[in-house]
């Protein structure tokens, strides 16, 4: 019989470290995506119909195009996941814009639908017109966002 050092209790140790690394892993994995609410399968919904959510053409970033806004929903809005931005059209010609992380806690809104911006996390509804809260828990009302529309263009100012 020959001797291993450290012993059966020494890889017994390892295997049980290793298998509780790739288990860790799995469940970060798993639950990477979940302050991520909604995933990139994310959804605005207006009307019934519903577009992907997410900057169409240039660049987000400050000063960077979002969208045309013919492209903003008349009594809806679109948001703008990678900016965190929601932009919505409460009458026409009328733009607002309001960050798109709820209050509550810090999920992504997902759709606007109804006159509202919904959250998926815990179901908080915010009004298109001003952010203000239309259904809990959130108790806040979503932050104002600086957008400029310019020659049919909404952008980040």
């Amino acid at each position: 019989m020959t001797s291993v050092p450290g012993g059966r209790g020494a890889c017994r140790r390892a295997v049980v470290a290793a298998v509780g690394a790739a288990g860790l892993t799995a469940a970060l994995a798993a639950c990477g995506g979940m302050s991520d609410a909604g995933g990139s399968g994310a959804k605005n919904t207006e009307g019934g119909g519903s577009q992907d959510a997410g900057g169409s053409g240039g660049g987000g970033g400050a000063g960077g195009t979002l969208a045309k806004t013919s492209e903003i929903p008349q009594g809806g809005g679109k948001i703008f996941k990678a900016e965190k931005v929601v932009v919505t059209q409460p009458k026409e010609g009328e733009i607002k814009a309001f960050s798109a992380v709820c209050p509550h806690a810090g999920c992504v809104v997902n759709e606007v639908s109804g006159g509202t911006i919904n959250c998926p996390c815990h179901g908080s509804k915010f009004d298109i017109t001003d952010g203000s809260v239309k259904h809990g828990p959130a108790t806040k009302a979503l932050e104002p966002a600086k957008v400029n529309v310019k020659g049919g263009s909404v952008t980040l100012g």
